[in-house]
């Protein structure tokens, strides 16, 4: 019997040692084939080190931005704002899923599946166990109940389209499910039912690695302790046209600017910093969801710029500008004004605009970033502190106080003079508050690019 087994094991290791590729050399594990890419709509924005803050006179006497010479490392950024139509995707993605929850947890409680169709067309994926995954069972037999509403996990099912027209509802259960989202009738009027915004509500965890790894020197603390979970109502705040301006007319703007086609490729304003962090975490899980359904690596998370790679990107690559352009006058050798903002003490329209004009506007910095300064002002990852730069680092510095609510934006905006244009003029604004000037672009870490000799 020993000997048998000895023999076993020998065949084994025989078998090991003649099916290895890697032929007793130390090779490194071979994980899945990386496909770098550059991101859509982003520039790369190459490291480099430049001098941050106000090399200018400080007219502002704010004495917050004394000069500091930084590096940052290279990262992607988006060559405009966010605009209207990009935004408008994050909130049709929300609107979907939360129908279909509805419409999953309803069909679940009913005991309805896809065989009977109606609303069971919708219901979980798994509720089809001839269809379901060994994981899928697995799942569902072990952590069915747990979570806040107990269907956290389940996967949903999107074979279907969804049904807007009233007259084609497929049954009264859908109906029942649709009739959820909408405004009541009392809250409508001219015949018209619109979405219950407040409803539009994005649910995502992160993990705050920076007080993890803090507090991980004194041991007694475990990971869960630093997940944070986050729900944000997405929907852009289109009141901000009404309450920032007293005695203003400007309805029109209230009424049409976030929705309509005619403002699509503007900026997105009305949203907060919380908002903003939402479409970041939002905008990387929808393109690794593709990249899972495609075999492909994950990418890096999509993030909003820390102050210093904002100011560095706004720059252009141009040491001691004062505009990202260069400067120091708003207006080119032509007699054009070269951004979006309020010139000559009050006449808004003089730059030919009044309010905000399309994100791929005037000419962009050598970076190709465009409206880098004017049209909306950008919130930043960064927290506001007078004194910041006195204390953060030299190398990729970020005043990241999660205590501070109030958030770095840049760049000034349509309704600002030019001193706020200047890349290296600082101001805030709270992290939960929206702005009809304040909007934001998001940006990612490099992580290499395609090769294109092959």
């Amino acid at each position: 019997m020993k000997k048998l087994l000895l023999s076993s094991i020998a065949f084994v290791f025989l078998l090991t040692s003649c099916g290895s590729k890697q032929k007793g050399e130390l090779t490194g594990v071979q994980g899945k084939k990386w496909y770098p890419e550059k991101p859509y709509g982003m520039e790369l924005i190459p490291r480099g080190s430049f001098i941050m803050g106000k090399s200018e006179e400080d007219q502002g006497k704010l004495l917050n931005a004394p000069t500091k010479t930084v590096t940052v490392r290279s990262f992607y950024m988006d060559d405009t704002e966010i605009t209207n139509s990009e935004y408008r995707q994050f909130v049709e993605w929300v609107k979907d899923s939360i129908v279909r929850t509805k419409l999953a947890i309803l069909a679940d409680e009913l005991g309805i599946g896809p065989e009977e169709g109606g609303i069971g067309d919708y219901a979980f994926k798994d509720a089809d166990t001839t269809r379901a995954s060994v994981y899928d069972k697995y799942m569902l037999d072990n952590y069915s109940g747990m979570g806040e509403t107990g269907y956290e996990g389940r996967a949903l099912s999107k074979d279907e389209d969804l049904v807007w027209n009233t007259s084609d509802y497929p049954d009264e259960y859908y109906t029942e499910i649709m009739d959820s989202i909408y405004l009541s009738e009392e809250e409508s009027y001219n015949g018209q039912r619109t979405i219950d915004v407040k409803t539009l509500k994005y649910k995502y965890s992160w993990m705050d690695i920076e007080a993890a790894a803090r507090a991980s020197v004194k041991g007694n603390q475990s990971r869960k302790d630093f997940i944070r979970t986050e729900e944000v109502e997405i929907y852009p705040d289109t009141t901000v046209w009404i309450r920032d301006f007293s005695y203003s007319y400007n309805e029109p703007m209230h009424n049409d600017y976030f929705w309509h086609d005619a403002y699509s490729e503007y900026p997105v304003v009305g949203i907060s910093w919380q908002q903003a962090k939402a479409f970041c975490n939002w905008r990387t899980k929808f393109k690794n969801d593709d990249n899972k359904s495609r075999g492909r690596q994950f990418v890096n998370q999509f993030r909003l710029p820390t102050e210093a790679e904002w100011e560095y990107a706004a720059r252009g690559g141009i040491e001691g500008g004062t505009y990202p352009w260069g400067g120091p006058y708003v207006i080119s050798d032509t007699g054009c004004f070269m951004a979006n903002f309020k010139p000559q003490r009050g006449d808004y329209a003089a730059d030919a605009a009044l309010y905000t004009v399309e994100a791929k506007s005037y000419e962009p910095n050598d970076f190709n970033m465009y409206n880098m300064a004017g049209n909306v002002s950008e919130w930043t990852n960064s927290s506001y502190d007078p004194s910041a730069y006195d204390y953060v680092s030299t190398m990729n510095p970020n005043g990241g106080d999660q205590s501070n609510t109030r958030k770095v934006i840049r760049g000034g905006s349509w309704k600002d003079v030019a001193y706020f244009l200047q890349v290296s003029t600082r101001d805030y604004e709270y992290a939960d508050s929206a702005r009809s000037y304040i909007g934001f672009r998001t940006v990612q870490d490099y992580m290499g690019e395609e090769d294109s000799t092959q």
